[in-house]
């Protein structure tokens, strides 16, 4: 009898789902708990704690129903066998639009498009919920219900016009088939993540956000000196009017060799009244690149995209694993679905391998940050962002552990203070 690969997958889907369940309800009882950390009393004031607690719940007991249905989603359209069905009512949906149904492109972007709009459907009243009931009910969410839809409208429209060549030529590599098919589809990736972090921060992000130029003054002076005492090749230096959306509050660098540039969210300043705070942030995000570490991640996961190509070339002419899952045709793009599902286990360990790393990065940063001179400046700023984005003050280690890229506050401002005792 041939694997029922099927049966495996969608037995460890409700596998990890308990036990990530598990590891909620840890987290969840943290959240719960009345009083701050030692290492925060003091440090953060009891308003702010009442408010994160309380905005830590709220998305803590929205998960758990997000998580359900979608595990009840998930499981029941691989388990009957939902996708094959649609494979095939999209071949109808192509030929109804007076197209070729037999050529395997214009199939799957008729099979991608139902796709799309079903996720839209179903994500549609949590997406609604999240930003309109949780984020405006605690203080966060600044959208109009118009500016939401348009939004999601204009995502839609992006995907439409980028996604078709994509999926083309990924069906054209795979369809010549070659000795080295998965060098040329990592090479194909590779080129095409080269070519979507150079035009996404500069067509695709402004559709979104509006970046304007840092104004003139003491904040713009500092971000440059710091960069030039880096060496940091800084061109540009924007402010992005996240406050449009919500008053979360981040900044993040792009760009290539000599064209860097820094944004700033509007929130960001406006949290962090002392300059000094922001720069320090800015310290600390500019460690990350004076040690390589987007260098590092960025080779890592092309490193993991390889691998996962050849895994899929090993398996893509394998009758027996389509037909567990109910397809009796071997189209590419469902090759590359059943085999993103057969390896959920791997990559489950290679996230969580990856998260610990991001970490070890973080208190890196942080300590690249404290050299320069930046230690109280980062810890005030640390802490300000913590209280002013109402993140979770308690949290649970294993929880932290599993799922968190960044270390919670608790253990950054201990690693900051422990180095100070170091250097006394």
């Amino acid at each position: 009898m041939a694997f029922p690969y099927m049966e495996a997958v969608v037995g460890f889907m409700i596998f990890m789902y308990f036990f990530e369940t598990y590891l909620d309800i840890r987290q969840h009882k943290a959240l719960k708990l009345p009083t701050l950390p030692k290492t925060l009393e003091g440090v953060i004031s009891q308003d702010k704690f009442l408010k994160s607690r309380a905005y830590s719940l709220d998305k803590s007991y929205f998960h758990f129903v997000h998580e359900f249905v979608t595990i009840v989603m998930d499981s029941t359209i691989l388990y009957f066998r939902v996708l094959p069905w649609f494979w095939k009512k999209s071949e109808h949906l192509v030929t109804l639009v007076g197209l070729n149904a037999e050529n395997e492109i214009l199939h799957t972007l008729g099979f991608l498009a139902g796709v799309m709009i079903w996720s839209q459907i179903t994500d549609l009243p949590f997406s609604l919920y999240s930003t309109f009931v949780i984020e405006a009910r605690h203080g966060f969410n600044k959208q109009t219900i118009w500016l939401f839809f348009r939004d999601m409208i204009k995502g839609m429209l992006i995907a439409i016009v980028i996604g078709p060549p994509i999926v083309a030529a990924i069906i054209v590599i795979v369809q010549k088939g070659s000795p080295y098919l998965a060098i040329y589809l990592w090479g194909f990736m590779l080129v095409l993540s080269l070519v979507m972090m150079t035009i996404y921060p500069v067509l695709i992000a402004p559709l979104f956000n509006k970046f304007t130029p840092l104004p003139e003054g003491t904040l713009r002076e500092k971000i440059e000196k710091l960069a030039a005492s880096l060496k940091f090749p800084l061109k540009k230096l924007f402010v992005v009017d996240g406050s449009t959306r919500s008053s979360h509050s981040n900044a993040y660098m792009y760009g290539f060799f000599k064209n860097k540039r820094i944004v700033l969210y509007d929130t960001l300043i406006q949290q962090c009244k002392n300059d000094d705070e922001v720069v320090a942030v800015i310290a600390h995000e500019l460690g990350h690149w004076k040690l390589n570490h987007t260098v590092y991640s960025f080779v890592a996961v092309q490193v993991l995209t390889l691998l996962q190509f050849g895994g899929y070339t090993l398996v893509r002419n394998s009758s027996d694993l389509f037909r567990s899952f109910g397809f009796d045709t071997q189209p590419v793009l469902i090759g590359l679905i059943i085999f993103q599902h057969t390896v959920i286990p791997i990559q489950h360990l290679v996230s969580f391998g990856l998260n610990l790393v991001s970490r070890s990065f973080e208190f890196q940063a942080d300590a690249f940050a404290k050299k320069l001179g930046y230690a109280a400046e980062l810890r005030a700023g640390l802490v300000k962002l913590q209280e002013e984005n109402l993140s979770a003050m308690n949290t649970d280690p294993w929880y932290s552990a599993y799922h968190y890229s960044h270390p919670p506050l608790v253990e950054r401002l201990a690693a900051i203070d422990e180095s100070n005792k170091k250097e006394k």
